[in-house]
């Protein structure tokens, strides 16, 4: 049995290097988060619908956009429905609608940065 291998830390993406599919059945997620973020894996949680439970994450990454620099986790290809935005302990620190066709924005909110 092999020794698992850490995934290698992702850069900043670059412009245009994010393609989200948007559909009836498919909506996004963009969470705009604080640079102390950076690298930091943050999970989403369905709330309502057949899916009530189901949890994905991304990491949140710089992003390069005209006039500087944020930082974000984007979800792509999610069901339209409600969504809790979940801190370090698994607690829910905001909440969002993703439409079908259509990218969401959230905003971490101020006083939550999570550590670990």
């Amino acid at each position: 049995m092999s020794a698992a291998r850490p995934e290698p830390a992702a850069g900043p993406s670059g412009p245009g290097t994010v393609v989200l599919e948007l559909g009836p059945g498919a909506g996004a997620l963009i969470l705009m988060t604080p640079a102390e973020l950076d690298g930091a894996e943050i999970e989403v949680s369905r709330l309502d619908g057949p899916e009530a439970g189901h949890r994905t994450h991304s990491k949140v990454r710089p992003r390069h956009v005209s006039g500087g620099t944020v930082h974000a986790a984007v979800y792509p290809d999610l069901p339209p429905g409600e969504y809790a935005v979940l801190g370090p302990a698994g607690q829910p620190v905001a909440s969002v609608t993703v439409a079908g066709g259509a990218a969401a924005t959230a905003k971490w909110p101020a006083g939550k940065v999570q550590t670990g």
